[in-house]
């Protein structure tokens, strides 16, 4: 199953598994068996650390176990981890053979002291560019601590068990048989969620920090841009953000960033932490922002409010908390969101292999979503308000050419329709008759454009009639010394490349600002 490059590549990365590893599979007579059974041999022949065991008894098949020689310590794969998961399956080769993870420590030792039993389901799509930071987080909790245990399950593959539970979104996590989380997290998401003390530290860690020259509210491309240019003039700067890497984490394929041909979003994301790490700059992730209060004479400190009750002070502040996917805002979208509503047709489509979904959108997103759902799903309807396509002409001229899709214009979609558990159809809205339709489906994907997260900044800096910050040529706002970037402001293109520009012209701007106050100002006491 792989390639000769592969095999090397892999056969080096095994080198650094210092303790013996046994693959236990559990298998059947089925051809997804002998894959399998073909890639951990393939595997196994790579180190003379690694043997293989093909009598495990694990009722999913097939599946196996990564386990460290003469001890419990594993992690489990059900399914054949190869396509996004195959980092997830090379970390677990090396992490249960002994090599340290990278995490850094203090969040190692948070998670070797958590107190209890946790045993970790996640279903996975092997499409899903999200799952696996999920999969990695929970494989390294469980190497960390004998109390936790954790199998990664291809939804695809174990097609009965996703609709027993109702699973209609990946990554999806149960913990100890009950519903866990769903979507993208990080590990300190998911240690913190477990940890009912890490929000009460963490506040208690900022409400600690001394105020900062730059303070930057945001981790996506243009907040990563701004913190790397204000480092690199020496002074001293922070991050505050929800989730470092942002809307980016989201995203499947990059190919426009210039000098990169081809990238993905994760891969980008964890690209820009690094390289904000090389420079001295306080990172505190997973904190979300409330409420801005500005100086109150020049030169003094603007202050953060975080949800949790601690704030940030910054001489200066940049605003780079990007945008979110926009919701059709309809009833019954938000009670079946991850019950066949979804936002993500790389990672949800999938689990609607065979089933009928209506795709809410006809821009490129939109368009280049019902392309690829086309060739999983039995049939897509594409809903457009508009009275055209707004996609590019190649875009639709391929739509057009396939027989599985239905496209809709002039339509508003006015209502998600469900049994309880799961939609079951939506309704729309002709706008040209008036008259009212519905179509039966299992799945909804909607793909209708951003809306900035600004609504913590309503009466503090000027918001366009969208909720976008006002900014001007050098990434000023409305207020002296806040400064704004990326997909959150006016800028009129929402683009990686042009985020990241933003982000060092504010950097720069906060900068000048600074250089010029009055040295009285830089003197003045805290709003």
């Amino acid at each position: 199953m792989l390639d000769a490059n592969l095999k090397g590549q892999l056969k080096a990365y095994m080198a650094n598994i210092t303790q013996p590893i046994e693959l236990v599979a559990s298998l059947d007579e089925g051809a997804k068996s002998r894959e399998l059974e073909e890639l951990l041999t393939e595997i196994a022949g790579l180190s003379d650390k690694v043997s293989l065991v093909l009598t495990g008894n694990d009722r999913r098949r097939p599946s196996f176990m990564i386990r460290r020689a003469g001890t419990d310590i594993g992690v489990t794969f059900a399914g054949i981890p190869m396509g996004h998961e195959f980092t997830s399956l090379v970390l677990a080769l090396l992490q249960v053979g002994g090599h340290p993870s990278k995490a850094a420590q203090d969040l190692i030792s948070q998670i070797k002291d958590l107190d209890g039993d946790f045993s970790f389901e996640t279903y996975f799509s092997l499409s899903c560019q999200n799952c696996p930071d999920v999969v990695q987080a929970l494989n390294l909790m469980s190497v960390l601590n004998p109390r936790i245990k954790h199998v990664a399950i291809d939804g695809a593959l174990f097609k009965d068990e996703v609709d027993e539970r109702k699973v209609m979104a990946v990554p999806t996590v149960f913990l100890n048989g009950e519903p866990f989380a769903s979507g993208r997290m990080e590990l300190e998401q998911i240690v913190a969620k477990i940890d009912s003390g890490a929000a009460d530290r963490a506040a208690e860690k900022i409400r600690n920090q001394h105020p900062f020259e730059v303070l930057i509210v945001g981790g996506g491309p243009a907040g990563a841009a701004a913190a790397i240019y204000a480092a690199r003039k020496g002074i001293r700067t922070g991050v505050a953000a929800e989730r470092f890497g942002g809307q980016v984490l989201d995203t499947m394929d990059i190919e426009n960033f210039i000098s990169v041909q081809h990238t993905e979003g994760p891969k980008f994301a964890a690209a820009l932490e690094a390289h904000v790490k090389d420079y001295d700059v306080e990172v505190m992730n997973l904190q979300k922002a409330a409420k801005l209060i500005p100086a109150r004479s020049e030169g003094g400190y603007h202050e953060v409010v975080l949800e949790n009750g601690a704030s940030l002070k910054g001489r200066t502040v940049i605003l780079s908390t990007g945008a979110r996917w926009r919701q059709m805002g309809v009833p019954g979208e938000e009670e079946y969101r991850n019950k066949g509503v979804a936002y993500c047709p790389h990672c949800d489509g999938p689990l609607f292999k065979g089933k009928r979904v209506a795709v809410i959108g006809g821009g490129n997103s939109g368009v280049e979503a019902a392309i690829d759902l086309a060739g999983i799903v039995a049939h897509v309807t594409l809903i457009e308000f508009d009275s055209q396509l707004r996609a590019d002409a190649v875009l639709q001229r391929k739509l057009a050419s396939l027989p599985n899709v239905r496209i809709i214009t002039s339509a508003l979609t006015t209502r998600v329709d469900g049994d309880g558990t799961r939609v079951t159809g939506l309704s729309y809205k002709d706008r040209n008759q008036g008259t009212e339709h519905d179509v039966e489906l299992e799945g909804i994907f909607v793909q209708i454009g951003l809306v900035p997260n600004t609504e913590w900044l309503k009466d503090t800096v000027a918001l366009s009639p969208r909720g976008e910050i006002e900014i001007d040529a050098r990434g000023e706002t409305s207020q002296p010394g806040i400064f704004a970037a990326g997909d959150c402001t006016t800028v009129p293109y929402k683009q990686i490349v042009i985020a990241c520009g933003g982000g060092a012209t504010a950097a720069l701007s906060a900068f000048d600002y600074l250089i010029r106050l009055p040295a009285s100002a830089e003197t003045a006491e805290a709003a």
